[in-house]
């Protein structure tokens, strides 16, 4: 149960709160730190009214402090599991990198989403939007527009990656779930199917679309 909305959801809804052995608040992302936990909605608009309402002092009794900026510290590790996901998902061959590759990867590969800098360009976004309508149909690819042109290149380690594709693959099944977590958290439009609306929808599909081609 959600300790500021009080209503129960699906823990992979939920962020986990634990008190740490010097009383500091630490938020359980992967859920495995023991002791008493306390749990919010994965928002930072909840977790923002948990904090100024001293919503976990009340919980944890006063045996836990809760430093200023809560919110933006877990918007930061999120971001963190997202870009560190991308970095595996390239060691592993699944994610490429520059325009030519993924409008190439886009004619044959079994590409799962699109990748855009924040920065991108329209006209660069919309030839390639247009190369995966002609394979996917229109709307069905999810695009990925939470990452800056500076994490992206971190995640390359190289300079000036704007585009970039994720291949079918368990790296990539990881890096569509951090980043699933991280603008469900922000409650932004980082991750987009073609209509706007919830981009994991067309996952199943496209995994099958793929291996057909």
């Amino acid at each position: 149960m959600c300790i500021v909305t009080r209503q129960s959801r699906p823990v992979g809804e939920l962020i986990r709160f634990v008190a740490g052995p010097d009383g500091a608040l630490v938020p359980d992302l992967r859920r495995r730190l023991p002791g008493r936990g306390v749990w919010v909605t994965a928002s930072a608009a909840t977790v923002e009214t948990a904090e100024k309402r001293r919503l976990f002092e009340k919980q944890f009794e006063g045996k836990v402090s809760v430093e200023p900026g809560l919110a933006g510290r877990i918007d930061e590790l999120l971001l963190a599991a997202a870009t560190g996901a991308l970095a595996l998902a390239r060691k592993a061959g699944t994610l490429v990198g520059g325009f030519g590759k993924v409008e190439a990867a886009l004619r044959g590969d079994p590409v799962v989403a699109l990748v855009h800098g924040a920065e991108a360009g329209a006209d660069g976004v919309d030839k390639l939007a247009a190369a995966a309508r002609r394979r996917y149909g229109a709307g069905k690819l999810p695009v990925i527009r939470c990452f800056t042109g500076h994490e992206l290149d971190l995640a390359f380690g190289r300079t000036n990656v704007i585009h970039a594709a994720l291949l079918a693959g368990p790296a990539s099944d990881n890096v569509l779930a951090r980043v699933g977590d991280l603008v469900g958290y922000r409650g932004d439009d980082g991750l987009l199917d073609g209509a706007g609306t919830a981009a994991f929808d067309a996952l199943t599909e496209l995994n099958d679309l793929s291996a057909g081609s």
